[in-house]
């Protein structure tokens, strides 16, 4: 494999080009091709021209030679010949690989503006590119110019080897998996094999430019594809200078974007999406995948991953293929929380609990103590009867079973997903790509904003460094700034709670007036309706915060100046993610395991603040609540971010578009119908994964509380399959293809809370549900034999005296003179010598629910572990593929070396040390057959 650290190929072409400056060159760098009236702002000094075509007569130089520019010809080509809904020059044979925007605004720094274009279009020109400049006349609105871009095949060819990507040599000989005789059960899932697979399955290699014979090259214009040549003008466009200002040096189209020199830059979608082009060069990929893919009525099919790798690239094809995946496997957590949660509907109706609760003559009869200070009055059990009874459909055994079988489902969904990626990573030529990544992906950022060099202790080159000074004092800054805005979220979660304390009297003393709320007062609580407004209140608080954050966090990120994109990604993700889960979470946190655990007694409430009474769970536990707080908080965000993703874009386009509808369409060009989509930003997929992750979070963590939440998580992936392929294909400028091997980072996180949800589902269990009271009631304290839950609730239930209320909580009226009344712990009845204090039962459930804590995560980390060992991580039919694959490709070069040398023998070129040459790679194809 070529290295990409050596030097000749790390110094950037845009140098060598640069390298000529202040030489005299033997007649003008540019020459008018077809003369215009009106003046191109932007191009090279002394251009008034609509095209220029700019070619490389030697790119392949050591460091420092000088490049021979030269103008090849006069190109008279009357526009209104080509079609507008081209990808090529208007010479109909290059194609555009990229796209530049911008206004020319004179009052706006015009002359600034005007000389970065100029120079950094210059730098262009010296970099092999070829420039084509559509006039602001030409374009729909009159004020906008476009650069078209085009990469000749020298260019291609030697960035190529720079960036060290993998061209086919052979068409592989490796047979087919063999077939399931039960494939046919899934013909209906299937879609076309030209669409599954659009090229043959080839042996690849690093491409070389001095080995060019070796690779298939049928046509030098399609053997580089359209997403590989937007990569690589990408590649310069981002390294490219424009010039200095004040005192450093300039470059990258960003800085250009960021102020205003350009509006945009992107590459070319190759047709409109409803329908083919008229070019038969056009290759209308994007018809295709819109046709198979990205409608709603395809949401049973299959994914055309390979086709999406081809068109956008590796880094959104494997972020499909991880979502489709994650789809897939949701299926069978839906199935079996709904095979739950029908379990505690069909056994609604034998729960003894609710059955003495809304019994009359036991419910009815017991008297609870007031749910706040002065203003709440006394209330019968039984006005809790519907609520009890919707809490036994997640509040049952089958709750237990699910949590357990989701711990394991989250391993095996984990491990299955490393097979998936290997398998990925060696049908897309991701095998090696880590290292790649590792020293392509310098970010020009941290190039430019470091100014301080030192060497290489690998290389021994001269490299940009950041002084660990200033790292220190960026990290502290950002730090800080994070615990900040974490503290801001856990305070406005106290505010939420504060508010929950402060309107829970309100509630209760309205439905206790208001006659209209009498009919629904046994399902509508005062409980329920507090949790259900501060659930939709805690939603409004986490949306804002997560505007502005998102903001934040880039800021601080761009201030640590990363070094790689790939540290600068995994930075930017670790500052959301902890930003998201503090925010989504933490509610739930609280209602799970602070809520109705600090109460005290109605002797000695505990109060926050010293002025706010803590909550109490509902009589039949807080289980309900959890549940009612996770699907608010989970479904609005799922119900919002579609709208988002789906609506925005639309909205906007629609606008931009708005004017382009009275142009016939063959005037309104390709580049004009792309420049007025949105853009996918360079966080656009971080934005996806965040959203997925953050879900997976909610079925994982709380699961226990919800077993539905895997089947809204499925119905909301299988919409957001296709939203995000509808986007992607209609609503947004094509993404600049990237590389990457997998989900990244996100594969850690993912670890991380599949760990931390056997811990917060064990004590759901444990202490939110009533499930481990039960059963120490069923087996220690149970007085019937034929019925051994009968008797629970009032065993659940302590009594207090009334006269022993303190002054500030005693209620204003008591007009059914009680002298009693009951409430929710295991205490001492009023006349014990132990009055207020826990009973033997308190610790004996307490001690129950520690060792059901210990045994779950014990059983279920055994066999997580058991489970990740049992899987291996590549399956052995990749490992052999690959094994196979280096092998031939090993052996393809060495004979082709042998080749070459062979042929210089043969034209008399001999020496002793070509002798040896050819001894010496013979003996390395025999080595590589015996390997």
């Amino acid at each position: 494999m070529n290295r990409v650290g050596k030097k000749e190929n790390e110094e950037t072409l845009i140098e060598m080009g640069l390298s000529n400056e202040g030489e005299e060159t033997n007649g003008p760098l540019f020459e008018n091709i077809s003369s215009t009236d009106s003046e191109l702002p932007g191009n090279s000094e002394g251009l008034s021209t609509t095209e220029t075509t700019l070619l490389i007569s030697d790119l392949q130089g050591k460091t420092g030679r000088r490049f021979k520019l030269f103008l090849k010809q006069r190109l008279r080509i009357d526009g209104r010949h080509q079609s507008k809904d081209s990808v090529f020059f208007r010479d109909g044979n290059r194609r555009i690989d990229f796209v530049l925007a911008y206004v020319d605004d004179p009052k706006i720094e015009g002359e600034k503006k005007t000389e970065r274009r100029r120079e950094f279009e210059n730098n262009l020109a010296k970099a092999g590119l070829e420039l084509e400049t559509e006039d602001k006349k030409e374009s729909d609105n009159g004020k906008t110019y476009f650069v078209k871009i085009h990469a000749p095949w020298e260019v291609l060819t030697t960035y190529a080897e720079v960036l060290n990507i993998k061209m086919p040599i052979k068409e592989s000989d490796i047979p087919c998996a063999v077939e399931n005789p039960f494939d046919w059960l899934f013909w209906p899932f299937r879609l076309p094999e030209i669409v599954m697979h659009p090229e043959p399955d080839y042996f690849t290699a690093p491409f070389s430019k001095e080995r060019q014979e070796l690779y298939l090259i049928d046509d030098e214009n399609t053997f580089f594809s359209p997403s590989v040549r937007n990569r690589i003008v990408f590649y310069i466009l981002t390294r490219c200078p424009y010039g200095t200002e004040e005192g450093k040096k300039k470059f990258g189209i960003k800085r250009l974007l960021n102020n205003g020199t350009y509006t945009a830059a992107y590459p070319l979608h190759d047709c409109q999406y409803w329908r083919k082009a008229n070019d038969p060069k056009c290759e209308n990929e994007r018809y295709t995948l819109y046709r198979e893919w990205a409608r709603f009525p395809r949401f049973f099919k299959e994914q055309p991953l390979d086709l999406i790798r081809k068109y956008y690239g590796e880094r959104i094809g494997i972020y499909f293929a991880w979502l489709g995946f994650y789809t897939e496997m949701l299926f069978f957590a839906a199935v079996v929380g709904l095979i739950c949660f029908l379990y505690g509907a069909f056994t609604m109706n034998e729960n003894m609990s609710s059955q003495e609760i809304c019994d009359s003559s036991i419910g009815g009869e017991i008297i609870m103590c007031p749910l706040c200070d002065k203003k709440c009055d006394y209330w019968r059990l039984n006005s809790t009867c519907e609520s009890s009874e919707y809490s036994h459909l997640f509040d049952n055994v089958a709750t237990l079973f699910f949590a357990i079988f989701m711990g394991i489902w989250v391993t095996l969904f984990l491990e299955f997903w490393k097979r998936r990626q290997a398998r990925l990573e060696y049908e897309w030529d991701l095998v090696d790509f880590e290292e790649e990544q590792q020293q392509l992906q310098l970010r020009p950022e941290y190039e430019a904003k470091c100014t301080q060099k030192r060497k290489n202790p690998v290389t021994q080159e001269l490299e940009p460094y950041l002084p660990l000074t200033s790292q220190a004092v960026r990290f502290c800054i950002s730090g800080t700034t994070v615990l900040f805005w974490i503290s801001l979220i856990i305070a406005s979660m106290i505010a939420v709670i504060v508010y929950r304390l402060a309107v829970y009297a309100a509630f209760a003393s309205i439905m206790e007036n208001t006659q209209t709320l009498q009919p629904i007062r046994g399902l509508l609580t005062p409980q329920l309706a507090t949790s259900v407004t501060a659930s939709l209140l805690n939603f409004v608080i986490i949306m804002i915060l997560n505007f502005i954050y998102e903001r934040i966090a880039i800021w601080i990120t761009d201030m640590e100046i990363p070094r790689t994109h790939l540290e600068y990604e995994n930075r930017l993700t670790m500052k959301m993610f902890l930003f998201q889960f503090v925010n989504y979470y933490s509610s739930c946190f609280y209602v799970a395991f602070f809520k109705g655990k600090f109460v005290g007694y109605p002797g000695l409430y505990t109060y926050m603040f010293n002025q706010w009474r803590n909550e109490e769970c509902d009589p039949a536990g807080c289980l309900i609540e959890l549940t009612t707080q996770l699907t608010i908080i989970m479904a609005g965000k799922q119900i919002w971010g579609n709208i988002q993703e789906a609506f925005v874009p639309w909205i906007w386009n629609w606008w931009g578009r708005r004017k382009a509808r009275s142009n016939p369409e063959n005037l309104y060009s390709r580049w004009e119908q792309d420049h007025d989509l949105q853009t996918f930003g360079a966080l656009g997929l971080f934005y996806e994964y965040l959203e997925m992750v953050i879900q997976f979070g909610f079925i994982t963590l709380f699961v226990a509380s919800f077993p539905l939440a895997p089947l809204l998580a499925l119905m909301n992936n299988i919409l957001e399959i296709r939203v995000d392929s509808w986007k992607l294909t209609t609503q947004y400028k094509r993404p600049v293809a990237a590389k990457a091997h997998s989900i990244g980072i996100w594969q850690e996180i993912l670890n991380g809370l599949a760990i931390l949800s056997v811990v917060t589902n064990a004590f759901i269990v444990a202490f939110t549900s009533d499930m481990i009271p039960r059963l120490v009631y069923y087996y220690a304290y149970s007085t019937d034999p034929d019925s051994p839950m009968s008797g629970y609730i009032n065993d659940s239930l302590s009594i207090f005296r009334i006269s022993d209320f303190r002054e500030k909580n005693r209620p204003d009226a008591n007009p059914g003179n009680f002298t009693n009344c009951r409430y929710r712990d295991y205490r001492y009845p009023p006349d014990h010598e132990k009055q207020y204090t826990h009973t033997m039962q308190f610790w004996h459930i307490l001690a129950a629910k520690m060792a059901f804590i210990i045994i779950m995560e014990h059983v279920v980390f055994i066999v997580k572990f058991f489970v990740a060992w049992m899987i291996p991580d590549v399956p052995a039919e990749v490992k052999a593929k690959i094994k196979r694959e280096k092998y031939l490709t090993q052996k393809i070069l060495h004979e082709y070396e042998l080749y070459k040398l062979k042929q210089k023998l043969c034209e008399g070129k001999t020496d002793a040390s070509m002798e040896k040459a050819v001894l010496a790679t013979e003996g390395k194809v025999e080595l590589s057959e015996l390997m």
